[in-house]
């Protein structure tokens, strides 16, 4: 599938489909890109160099690039997909409908942060004119090789604005994030609460100090390969005991933690001196992004304390502004997060599934519209003190 990997646009401009992102340099791609550290050449690459993605896990890369007169002036991460597993948005239910009508799904095109439900550029570059050009040429790889859909997940304003201007089907989600507004300490923010729900929190944390657990916040640089396989135990444990198997291998984290240290943060809880949990966090100067999580032993309350006030109070000392929480889990509402909007867009192929889509589409945002409206209802703050987001 999907042997022809070149597309001429005119005389000096071309677009390509990479089978792996090693074959663009780091120095191109990250130019190109914003400094979201999960879309960065090292984030991407280490996916494909630890076999997270590629080869037998239905993520097979085809990132495409523009070139004018030889030089990359665009990029796109791209995947052709088998499945709709690791992707936040969910179509299983099209993939099914396609089906049960004889038709063919998968595979599907979908540029996304594989495994990560984060907003990002999708259409890297420096100029408009491109990330239109690279809209087009989706929608032109989709109809020569006779797939079913194009998915951008996650996209940033400006990717979605053109996509919008495409015409592209919009799907809205939610997803939590806290915003840090230069406290100087916890307590700072805590006084910005409601007093139930700043009652609550000393409780939890009072409860995590009694039990004895002490947590450590150890940035990447300073990790070291006990730290990552204590980490990789807990993270993997996570799965298990949902009955299901890890996304990515011990080898991803071997390479972030030698290619991206710098981005990285584990905070490990500790009881007696010995790890009994690990959460891990991937950070920029302005963000931080709330990954995984895992125990060996259960600790009421632990995880509240190493997911979230770990990591708020590692935000305020380094002064990051935002801490995305990622999709589901209102408790986190309790917790100083507020709900945020998110969008994926959509092609698809086939005329009379796209009309059903779109009325779908138009329905589910009716009633992601109230749910936000309700989550914002249940912000946690004082009346004076609500964040914007």
């Amino acid at each position: 599938m999907m042997n022809d990997n070149s597309l001429n646009i005119s005389h000096d401009i071309s677009v390509e489909l990479l089978t792996s992102i090693d074959a663009i340099s780091p120095a191109v791609w990250d130019a190109l890109s914003d400094t979201t550290p999960l879309i960065s050449h090292a984030f991407l690459s280490a996916l494909e160099r630890s076999g997270s993605v590629g080869s037998g896990t239905g993520w097979n890369p085809r990132h495409l690039i523009v070139k004018q007169n030889s030089h990359i002036i665009g990029v796109m991460p791209l995947y052709l997909k088998s499945h709709s597993y690791g992707e936040y948005v969910f179509d299983w239910a099209w993939a099914d409908a396609y089906q049960r009508s004889g038709l063919e799904y998968y595979p599907k095109l979908l540029s996304a942060i594989p495994f990560s439900p984060i907003t990002s550029a999708r259409l890297l570059s420096q100029g408009k004119d491109t990330m239109q050009l690279m809209i087009k040429a989706l929608e032109s790889v989709m109809q020569q090789h006779a797939l079913s859909s194009a998915h951008v997940l996650f996209p940033d304003e400006v990717s979605a604005q053109l996509l919008n201007e495409a015409g592209w089907l919009k799907r809205t989600g939610v997803q939590f994030r806290w915003q840090n507004k230069n406290y100087g300490n916890f307590e700072d923010f805590l006084a910005t609460l409601s007093h139930d729900k700043r009652k609550k929190i000393h409780q939890e944390r009072k409860k995590i100090q009694l039990a004895g657990i002490v947590c450590r916040q150890i940035k990447g640089m300073d990790a070291t390969q006990a730290d990552w396989d204590f980490f990789y135990a807990c993270y993997c444990n996570t799965y298990h005991e949902h009955h299901s198997t890890p996304y990515l291998t011990r080898a991803f984290f071997a390479e972030i933690s030698q290619n991206m240290p710098q981005n990285l943060l584990l905070i490990v809880a500790e009881l007696d001196g010995k790890p009994i949990a690990c959460t891990l966090n991937i950070y920029n100067e302005t963000t931080l992004y709330g990954r995984y999580w895992g125990a060996i032993q259960f600790v009421s309350g632990l995880h509240f304390e190493l997911c979230y006030y770990q990591a708020q109070q590692f935000c305020i000392h380094q002064g990051i502004t935002y801490f995305e929480g990622g999709a589901q889990g209102e408790h986190k509402l309790a917790r100083g997060f507020e709900p945020r909007s998110t969008c994926s867009y959509h092609k698809i192929a086939h005329a009379d599934f796209e009309v059903a889509i779109k009325d779908f589409l138009r329905r589910e945002s009716e009633g992601i519209a109230a749910y936000t409206n309700e989550l914002e209802e249940r912000a946690p703050f004082k009346a004076s003190d609500t964040l914007s987001v």
